[in-house]
């Protein structure tokens, strides 16, 4: 006679001597939480910016418009026939001409980590492996969004030709030269940025709520240890951090300030840091999500020279995902192999929206 036994993993909640299949689903289920639990607590850019989902294809189209101009009409004229040369910004410029665009974002390869756990390693050992393995595998999926949503926003504040194929300054991001800063400590000199860039914002009509800038821990805590203005409680409301608590701090001239260590810093030559689904991409490396072609001074989250980068200014409207598959998780144990494979992925791909959003500290 079989033995009844209460199987931790069932779900089904039948007399488990007559086995069903079902006596991992419960574990599968715990595992899958702990990974999107570590991804959201482990990604900052994801939440900042703009994310569409879709169900299938393989790219998602955002219709950019331009701006309509505006002229004082003569008694008389006609709206039609008495306007000069349509676009020559006369006087009697009636009618404007609206540009239309297009940005498309591609959903680039699909972003995997997994871990094997042998089951006789798992027997022999005195602690529980696979919460720990949970929380790297979503940490690392985190991380990666991270850092190319960060090159994503970089690429778009270098970018020297506008969304209409243009070089309208109103339609284009910048650099901002942060050893011309003025000040008398660094931390001034971090404060004058953070206003230089809410100047700019401002003065290509980006909307006011919304503006982050992501600073690696070193600038961050310069910022806050010899600039005390953006910490005082009289320069601020009471929620706007202070020297025992500097995380805190809630913003410098209207912007966010966070901290991350993925902000690049090298030269990294022709390191690829995305296999992208363009269409004609060589070997699926054309950086089809960024704002031009992989190895040029715009391209997106591929190899290009960060060694003078310091930081990133930017507007939620300035980034944008595109969601194919969102993060799951697969878990499946091999009979041939005997251990248990535990994975976690996601299939997205980011981009630049408006450029006008984005700013990069450079030195």
């Amino acid at each position: 006679m079989a033995m009844v036994t209460s199987r931790l993993g069932d779900h089904s909640g039948t007399d488990n001597a007559l086995p069903d299949g079902k006596t991992n689903e419960l574990f599968l289920k715990v595992f899958a939480g702990e990974v999107l639990t570590t991804f959201e607590e482990n990604n900052l850019m994801m939440p900042l910016h703009r994310v569409r989902s879709i169900n299938s294809g393989k790219s998602a189209q955002f219709p950019v418009t331009g701006v309509a101009a505006a002229r004082y009409h003569t008694p008389g004229e006609s709206v039609y026939t008495d306007q000069d040369t349509p676009g020559s910004g006369s006087a009697r410029d009636y009618l404007s001409t609206i540009n239309h665009a297009e940005k498309v974002i591609w959903i680039d390869d699909l972003l995997i980590s997994g871990a094997f756990i042998a089951s006789i390693d798992e027997a022999k050992n005195h602690y529980d492996v696979r919460s720990i393995y949970s929380t790297e595998i979503g940490r690392q999926l985190a991380y990666t969004a991270d850092k190319n949503l960060i090159r994503t926003g970089i690429a778009a504040a270098r970018k020297t030709t506008d969304r209409f194929g243009g070089t309208d300054a109103q339609y284009l991001g910048a650099q901002i030269d942060h050893s011309a800063a003025t000040g008398s400590t660094a931390g001034d000199k971090w404060v004058d940025v953070m206003f230089q860039a809410a100047q700019k914002m401002d003065e290509a009509n980006v909307p006011s709520t919304d503006r982050f800038a992501m600073l690696p821990p070193a600038a961050y805590y310069t910022l806050i240890s010899l600039n005390k203005d953006a910490i005082n409680r009289d320069y601020g409301n009471e929620g706007n951090g202070s020297v025992a608590n500097p995380g805190e701090m809630i913003s410098v001239a209207g912007i966010r300030v966070m901290k991350t260590n993925h902000m690049p810093s090298a030269n990294e030559g022709s390191t690829q840091h995305v296999l992208s689904g363009a269409p004609g991409a060589v070997n699926n490396t054309a950086g089809a999500s960024a704002v031009a072609g992989a190895g040029t001074a715009d391209s997106g989250y591929s190899a290009q020279d960060y060694s003078t980068t310091e930081a990133l200014i930017f507007q939620r409207e300035g980034l944008a995902t595109v969601k194919l598959l969102d993060l799951a998780m697969e878990s499946e144990y091999s009979v041939e192999r005997q251990g248990t494979l535990l994975l976690a992925k996601y299939a997205m791909g980011h981009g630049a929206l408006r450029e006008e959003c984005c700013y990069e500290v450079v030195t």
